[in-house]
């Protein structure tokens, strides 16, 4: 019944977005590399992109550089930091709220401008002052919430900069990765306009934009002068091309209009494959699930009606449904992972359970519970959004939890998410499905749940509140050995499983369909991708 459902949204899907499906195109140029991404616009162009991970994926890691990279050259292995265009970077012995990172010497932005330290700074004002001239509110809402252990900044000589923290964060490292430097000189060229920088834009990475149609297309070209010459692309030219249904990816791609899609349609896959085209999955640190509210009055306060939910949701099914390309959810962390520890609750499917626990909380089935979901038709890591919460829907329903769903854009959920769920956008819903990049301390934990990073300030969405938790995130932030933090990490994930914090439905494993001309292409255990290694066979 799922498969079919499947079917019948994929039809559904195919008939509202046949209008976005590129006509014929004359044959591209050798070395010429179209990707048919899920995003329904393109990224933001001028240094911090929105459309989640997709959008970093495509318009950041290109472009751009961040101060600390990721690692994104093996298939075999989890990613780490690397240095980017800092070559180093350190916490100070006696003072832990104080960093030094080494700055690359001998960048140059795309302009022909030199990165250093005073251009590090230029960027960090542009998205945490308000009265910095550079300041950009667009930026500043996709990267200030990344950075929120940042006190202070400083160019301390041409290539050092000086980082202070509010408090000892030894997960500093890993927000500095989300954020990209954008080209001051730029800037100033085209008068002092991001909404002209946008068009032609500047960053250090290893492509640069040629052309930009906003809901359309962008197109890059290799920047041969990048400072990481095992990073410079060998294509001629890598397309970007916004194709937010799965069937329209498919048919693209099946008619020859793109070479590569980003989460082909589940069913789609055995005939692609019968077609010649491959399919390539990997592990990434990655969850689907719906985040809850904690606000006053919310049923989620409730911790029977969360590990009900949870008990009600077929995990093996929405597997099937996805023609296998998933893994089902048994915390918020994947199993086997270094961080899962040993929670007691089980994620299972078992009806009778929830039910007992809902009779507890005073529902039954000729007096459910009631609410409403926001969730996105497609979207970064989001896999096939509609489909999946009708399952889940399902399930939830035969516990006595009916659901009711208000669908909205995948950027505009995405700005809800920053708003809160007390927000008035957030439409009175008590939950909303999105997915997150699950792969540090930080982004995996902190962010969701700490009690002071609730918005404005910071992306805990549901205003969960609870002192134990910030304890242990504290604990993660004090403890600068890896083993040592990594047995706090172990406490935090049990917690968040033995008291259903969320409700954790799968893994994805990143499939992506394309051309066997696509050569050279390595996936890495990560949401972003290096594009540099890719050639296009004849």
């Amino acid at each position: 019944m799922l498969q079919s459902k499947f079917l019948a949204a994929a039809g559904l899907a195919l008939a509202l977005s046949a209008g976005t499906v590129l006509a014929p195109s004359n044959a591209q140029a050798q070395g010429t590399l179209r990707i048919g991404m899920t995003a329904s616009d393109i990224p933001l162009t001028t240094g911090q992109p929105d459309q989640g991970g997709e959008g970093q994926r495509f318009t950041g890691y290109t472009i751009y550089d961040s101060l600390i990279n990721w690692d994104l050259t093996s298939a075999d292995k989890p990613s780490d930091l690397v240095p980017g265009l800092a070559t180093s970077w350190a916490v100070d012995a006696t003072d832990k709220n104080k960093w030094i990172f080494k700055i690359r010497e001998g960048v140059k932005f795309h302009d022909g401008s030199t990165f250093d330290a005073e251009a590090a700074v230029w960027n960090f004002e542009k998205l945490l002052n308000q009265q910095a001239p550079q300041f950009d509110p667009r930026q500043s809402a996709q990267g200030r919430t990344r950075i929120p252990a940042i006190a202070s900044y400083r160019a301390v000589d041409k290539y050092t900069l000086e980082i202070m923290t509010k408090s000892p964060d030894a997960t500093l490292p890993y927000q500095i990765a989300w954020i990209m430097n954008s080209s001051p000189a730029q800037w100033e060229k085209v008068g002092k306009s991001w909404e002209n920088f946008a068009k032609t834009p500047s960053g250090t990475g290893p492509w640069k934009l040629t052309n930009f149609v906003p809901r359309e297309r962008a197109e890059m070209v290799p920047f041969a002068e990048y400072w990481d010459k095992t990073r410079v692309p060998k294509l001629d030219k890598l397309i970007l091309i916004p194709l937010p249904e799965a069937s329209a990816r498919t048919a693209a791609l099946r008619s020859g209009q793109v070479d590569w899609i980003e989460a082909p349609a589940p069913d789609a896959i055995p005939s692609l494959k019968s077609a010649g085209f491959a399919i390539v999955t990997n592990a990434y640190p990655h969850n689907w699930t719906w985040h809850l509210s904690r606000v006053e009055g919310s049923p989620w306060n409730d911790i029977r009606v969360r590990k009900a939910a949870n008990l009600a949701v077929d995990r093996d099914g929405i597997k099937e449904l996805l023609s296998g390309l998933a893994i089902p959810a048994q915390g918020f962390f994947p199993p086997g992972h270094q961080w899962f520890g040993e929670p007691k609750f089980k994620l299972k499917h078992d009806l009778a359970e929830a039910r007992k626990l809902m009779t507890e909380a005073g529902f039954s089935a000729s007096k459910p519970l009631t609410t409403k979901i926001l969730i996105a038709p497609s979207g970064s890591g989001q896999m096939q959004p509609l489909p999946m919460n009708e399952a889940v829907q399902q399930g939830l329903a035969e516990a006595w939890i009916k659901v009711d769903f208000e669908v909205v854009d995948w950027n505009t959920l995405i700005n809800i998410w920053r708003a809160g769920a007390k927000h008035e956008t957030s439409r009175g819903a008590t939950g909303m499905n999105y997915t997150y990049f699950i792969q540090d301390p930080f982004t995996g934990f902190i962010r969701h749940l700490q009690g002071n990073l609730a918005p404005p300030a910071g992306t805990n969405w549901g205003f969960y509140n609870d002192p134990d938790m910030d304890k242990l995130f504290d604990q993660v932030r004090n403890t600068f050995d890896k083993d040592g933090q990594t047995a706090v990490l172990k406490k935090i994930h049990e917690k968040y499983v033995d008291e259903a914090l969320f409700l954790m439905v799968t893994h994805d494993v990143n499939p992506r369909a394309m051309s066997a001309k696509v050569k050279g292409f390595v996936q890495a255990q990560n949401w972003f991708q290096n594009f540099s290694s890719i050639s296009m066979a004849p």
